[in-house]
């Protein structure tokens, strides 16, 4: 399944907007957070990132699976992305937000016992 789209995110300071958006907008049911404010959607398609805080931010973003996380930050900033949150390791998945020359954002990511 690599370099798939198959996962999305959103980041809000304010999940229980986000929330109850999301959950009225598409009937997606969200899950309630994790230690790391972090909440599953629609079983496992998607997350919803409590941002308040990590400085805030809002976006909503696309993954795209890869073979080598790593490698895509580089191949992305060589072809003028930037890194929005650099390579995450959470034992499970390894993960990074980047923003295309155009600035949108976007997400790379792995499981680690794929």
């Amino acid at each position: 399944m690599s370099n798939s789209v198959n996962y999305f995110e959103v980041g809000t300071p304010d999940p229980a907007a986000s929330t109850a958006f999301y959950s009225g907008m598409f009937n997606w049911p969200v899950g309630p957070p994790s230690e790391a404010r972090y909440s599953m959607v629609d079983g496992d398609r998607g997350g919803l990132w409590d941002t308040s805080t990590m400085g805030g931010g809002n976006w909503a973003i696309f993954y795209v699976q890869v073979d080598d996380v790593a490698g895509s930050i580089e191949k992305a900033v060589s072809l003028g992305a930037t890194v929005a949150v650099p390579l995450v390791d959470n034992g499970a998945i390894e993960f990074a937000h980047l923003v295309d020359p155009q600035g949108n954002r976007f997400g790379v990511w792995r499981p680690k016992d794929a």
